[in-house]
């Protein structure tokens, strides 16, 4: 696919935020919010990250607190940065609902109704599920869900939706249909240059739209319908993430769950006006087209918002800490400037030579050939008058 440089900006600014987010976390698990830099530097490992722990947490002053204790270097979070882990949470509480919802739309779209629950803690982040869901969401909600074990495996415990609620089983492209009036439809987010693409959207959204909520064990693998849904279910998928992408490995774990087909990215790769897809840091996601514009999401979930603070925060840190490391670097050049400056003045004699050049000082004696002829002729010749 080709490379879109907005998209691609998208996926690198977060990035950076992603790790310091999963550190953040770290540390407001540790026994008084505070953790020592041995301890993360053994987490390092676990965020895909190299180099020294001490040496990243510098680089982000106005987030980590890093300070030296009884030789040992121990890392808090700052006062700004505990005010957004407080905000954080706020809104967090408020969005429960919204929360309970998006987890109901995932159980109506698989095929048995219930999903895995080692498996939803691998999306859990993309749809903004805090990391205790399991004790704040769901015995809230019994009228929604309830906790499944059937084969007795500790690995095998289940999330079962109990009723299904016709309101909820409305996909992202249903909803905007119903408010413009018209039938449900992909749109396409290309350049009109890309004519053979184009050509092969409309083609594909000509048929008729078919529901990720719909049942798919009446459809044949491999027909247009079963791709339509599959399209429309990935859809509907990012279109609940809080910034409208996956990792395409992870939603690949679901293959069986949701009817995905083996070679899920071929099929994304089919779609370009739809599905963006991404090998940034050796990683496949899929994003939505849709969902940005350029490089900035359109609709940004609260949540988002929040931690979208949270990365001016990082940034601000980011730029006082380049800020300082480059004029100490300018200062260490200036004061090895200085030092061989001096170092070439001692080992150039022609610098005082010049100098008395120019106050007309006449050199003579030994420095005069002649002179230095008459000298050596008298030192050794014994008949010399």
């Amino acid at each position: 696919m080709k490379k879109d440089p907005d998209l691609e900006s998208a996926l690198s600014r977060n990035r950076r935020w992603i790790v310091n987010n999963q550190i953040k976390n770290i540390i407001t698990r540790c026994p008084n919010q505070v953790a020592t830099v041995k301890f993360l530097q053994r987490k390092f490992k676990t965020l895909d990250l190299q180099g020294k722990a001490l040496n990243w947490l510098k680089k982000y002053p106005c987030c980590f607190e890093v300070y030296l204790k009884d030789d040992e270097y121990y890392c808090e979070l700052t006062k700004r940065m505990m005010f957004l882990v407080d905000e954080e949470e706020r809104v967090r509480e408020m969005q429960e609902p919204v929360f309970a919802e998006r987890l109901a739309k995932l159980l109506m779209m698989s095929s048995s109704q219930r999903l895995n629950v080692m498996k939803i803690n691998e999306l859990k982040r993309y749809y903004g599920f805090p990391d205790d869901y399991l004790i704040r969401i769901i015995p809230k909600y019994p009228e929604m869900f309830r906790l499944v074990n059937y084969s007795g495996r500790r690995s095998s415990m289940e999330i079962e939706l109990v009723s299904w609620n016709p309101d909820l089983a409305v996909s992202a492209i249903e909803m905007v249909a119903r408010k413009q009036e018209s039938e449900p439809c992909f749109s396409c987010s290309l350049p009109s240059t890309w004519i053979k693409s184009w050509e092969r959207f409309h083609e594909f959204n000509s048929t008729a739209y078919v529901s990720p909520y719909s049942d798919p064990r009446g459809l044949v693998e491999g027909s247009k319908e079963m791709e339509k849904r599959t399209v429309s279910l990935v859809h509907e998928l990012l279109s609940l993430t809080m910034w409208k992408k996956l990792s395409i490995v992870k939603l690949g774990h679901f293959g069986r769950e949701f009817c995905l087909p083996e070679k899920l990215n071929v099929l994304l790769f089919k779609h370009p006006g739809i599905f963006y897809v991404s090998n940034k840091y050796q990683i496949y996601t899929v994003l939505l087209r849709e969902g940005y514009a350029g490089s900035e999401l359109i609709e940004k979930d609260p949540l988002v918002v929040v931690k979208e603070k949270f990365g001016e925060l990082m940034q601000e840190g980011l730029h006082e800490y380049n800020q300082r490391h480059h004029s100490m670097n300018l200062e260490r050049r200036k004061k090895k400037g200085m030092i061989l400056e001096r170092l070439e003045k001692r080992k150039d004699p022609s610098t005082d030579m010049s100098e008395e050049d120019d106050q007309g000082v006449d050199a003579g004696g030994i420095f005069d050939p002649e002179e230095r002829k008459r000298f050596y002729k008298v030192l050794f010749d014994d008949g010399a008058p």
